[in-house]
């Protein structure tokens, strides 16, 4: 009987790793990005931009905290940087939502927005746990015309922060 769990055990430990790679990889089981109105990663995803990598993973534009360019500061989604791709401009009014689509609800400290170089609002969670969507209603008092927005998702428990970038016309 002792011989027979032995063997057993010896084929599991040999079996095992063999089921192990042959099961289908997943994608990063990471994070979130704007989905309404459509950021740059979202039309990526949606296939009307030709973008690369990015089309596959629109919630890993993921950095440190603190950066200010639309891929995160991630060489392999270095498209979303690009202004002449021909982003979709979305028009919009003096104010409007901005809907995350969250695939991994991390604790947030804060979401931020900013246009023409400046943070134009800031959502504080303190901490709290999102749902699957977060919707905030973002004003753009003081701005007009075309305008790229930067939305930032500032997680609570690590340096790092989701980025996504909108293209807007503010009263078009």
């Amino acid at each position: 009987m002792n011989r027979n769990r032995k063997l057993a055990a010896l084929v599991g430990a040999g079996v095992a790793p063999m089921i192990a790679l042959s099961l289908p990889a997943s994608p990063a089981g990471a994070h979130g990005y704007v989905d309404s109105p459509a950021s740059r990663q979202a039309q990526c995803a949606a296939g009307s931009i030709e973008c690369g990598d990015i089309q596959w993973e629109p919630q890993s534009v993921e950095g440190p905290k603190g950066l200010t360019s639309c891929s995160g500061g991630n060489e392999q989604f270095s498209e979303l940087d690009d202004d002449s791709k021909g982003w979709q401009v979305h028009d919009v009014g003096s104010s409007t939502d901005f809907t995350w689509k969250l695939t991994a609800r991390h604790a947030t400290s804060t979401w931020q927005y900013f246009a023409g170089g400046q943070k134009i609002a800031e959502f504080d969670d303190g901490g709290a746990q999102p749902g699957a969507t977060v919707t905030h209603n973002v004003s753009f008092d003081g701005l007009s015309g075309n305008q790229k927005v930067l939305a930032v998702w500032n997680v609570a428990d690590t340096a790092n922060a989701f980025y996504a970038c909108i293209d807007v016309n503010v009263g078009g």
